[in-house]
């Protein structure tokens, strides 16, 4: 039998890793490698597997070794850590086997990879093993087709250390039907939804179950309710398996702004036990809005969308974006005041980038403005990987303006007020607190107590004690994210500001350093 291992490169300290809360509940990574684990069931059984996710411990000489094959999945913000993997298995003789979204967008710049898995797997990675068994294998497999996902298999969870993950992940639908200019998931899953049976999900979600893990749970689709007539079929079977244990599941994905016009999807979605949603607003401006084709986010007021939301009973999260062609002048002061007034605590704002094989990549690559590739870390390279309308430094600037003050302590605190207003008690069965959660409290009271904010972080947990004792623990969750988003928030400032100095004074020599001694002319040179 042949050893496939799967390796899931690291991921770099942003705003999306959360490393610095995650020591509170002792765990060593946000989520596990959902796509591997997905990959990995579907590999031929002649195959021994072994799985290495490089966010909970390092990848060792030994793990490669006992490989025959490694396989090997990537975003883009995961590319040094993917390019380094790759040179070690080839340094040691191993067949190297690639895929996800970095592979599928920038393969024709990716070296040392014997044979890319472009696209989703479902279709392709049979031929691949079908090659591969009668030694023909292809360096690249692709399909245009689009996979029928009813017919993936279960994730192999069993290839994971569980206990160190915060949260576990499943899927219920690929792709989204809006048009959105920036956005890379069209252009990798397409703009028709597909979706599992509700009890194909019922069934991954008892395999979880299965495992003994409990707490959050991240339904990763891209757009939940891309595909509302199916999401309303699945939520009653959902509901009905959370109810009969007890909720073992706090649920949160990603959605749409236009489920704020559904008050019976969101009162639905919370039975099942979703108590948080991740939208793309992205700016409150709406002629960026339009000019980007994110329409949807345009139908009605933004804030009136978020407090519809939150009133429900859901958490709202969001990502905003600044760099557009048409942000004006004061686009920061606008960021920072919708995200205060919002309440929305988790406020992912990052840089525009251009992703490959988008449609803003393409625009502005036939307008001569594209300047390179992208990191991919839209929240902590304030580099832009095109020509910007707006001035470069000041757009620099401004983005640690708008990081600054949203991260401010007060600041954070005083959003998370307005969410507790806005959010009413939950209505579906309580549960017990968990020792994961008691344990980040008590280390969360510990350090934050006695850090510079202390005070402002005594105040709050006061303020839930009194006014909302029953949200106390989500309380509790909200005060230990700003543990991780202010230290990321001043390594990034620090971090900038010592390239800009050093920028400066590279600067200074080249305009100190003594001219070039002056040259005859020879003839000809005039």
């Amino acid at each position: 039998m042949k050893n496939i291992l799967m390796v899931y490169p690291a991921v770099p300290t942003t705003y999306w890793s959360f490393k610095k809360s995650l020591r509170f509940a002792g765990k060593k990574a946000q989520f596990p490698p959902l796509g591997l684990i997905t990959v990995a069931a579907m590999v031929p059984p002649q195959y021994n597997i072994r799985l290495v996710d490089m966010n909970v411990r390092a990848l060792t000489e030994k793990d490669i070794r006992w490989a025959d094959m490694i396989f090997i999945s990537a975003m883009i913000v995961q590319r040094q850590s993917f390019a380094e993997v790759v040179q070690r298995a080839k340094a040691m003789g191993k067949i190297v086997v690639a895929g996800g979204p970095y592979p599928t967008s920038s393969y024709m710049s990716i070296h040392g990879v014997d044979h890319f898995i472009l696209g989703e797997a479902e279709r392709i990675l049979p031929q691949f093993f079908c090659d591969f068994e009668s030694g023909c294998a292809k360096p690249i497999y692709k399909d245009e087709e689009r996979p029928d996902i009813t017919l993936t298999p279960i994730p192999r969870f069993d290839l994971l250390e569980i206990e160190k993950y915060f949260s576990m992940m499943l899927q219920f639908s690929r792709g989204c039907p809006f048009n959105c200019e920036f956005c890379d998931i069209i252009e990798l899953f397409g703009r028709k939804p597909r979706t599992k049976t509700p009890e194909q999900f019922i069934r991954e979600i008892q395999a979880v179950y299965d495992t003994g893990f409990r707490g959050s749970l991240f339904v990763v689709d891209d757009n939940f309710i891309g595909n509302k007539a199916e999401v309303r079929k699945l939520l009653p079977h959902l509901a009905k398996w959370q109810k009969e244990r007890g909720y073992p599941y706090s649920l949160f994905t990603e959605a749409s702004v236009n489920l704020a016009d559904d008050p019976a999807l969101m009162d639905e979605m919370i039975e099942a036990g979703f108590d948080m949603v991740f939208l793309g607003i992205e700016t409150p401006v709406e002629e960026t809005l339009h000019k980007t084709q994110k329409s949807q986010n345009t139908r009605k007021r933004l804030l009136e969308s978020v407090r519809a939301i939150q009133n429900r009973g859901l958490e709202v999260s969001a990502g905003f974006i600044i760099g557009f062609d048409t942000d004006p002048d004061n686009i920061f002061d606008l960021q920072i005041q919708f995200i205060q007034e919002s309440g929305i605590i988790m406020a992912m704002v990052g840089v525009m980038i251009a992703l490959p094989n988008t449609q803003l990549y393409r625009r502005l690559e036939r307008e001569g403005r594209l300047l390179g590739e992208t990191s991919g870390n839209n929240t902590h390279d304030l580099e832009t990987n095109f020509v910007t309308v707006m001035d470069k430094h000041v757009l620099q600037e401004g983005y640690k303006r708008v990081l600054k003050t949203i991260y401010d302590p007060k600041n954070y605190f005083q959003r998370c007020r307005v969410l507790m207003e806005q959010v009413p008690k939950r209505s579906r069965a309580k549960r017990p607190l968990r020792w994961q959660e008691i344990r980040a409290f008590l280390c969360s009271f510990v350090v934050q107590t006695f850090s510079s904010y202390g005070h402002h972080y005594l105040r709050f947990l006061w303020y839930a004690l009194r006014k909302k004792i029953t949200l106390f623990p989500e309380a509790v969750r909200m005060a230990i994210m700003l543990h991780h988003f202010r230290y990321i928030t001043k390594k990034l400032v620090k971090e900038h500001e010592m390239m800009l100095r050093k920028a400066i004074r590279s600067a200074k020599k080249v305009l100190t350093a003594k001219p070039f001694p002056k040259t005859e002319l020879l003839p000809g040179e005039e």
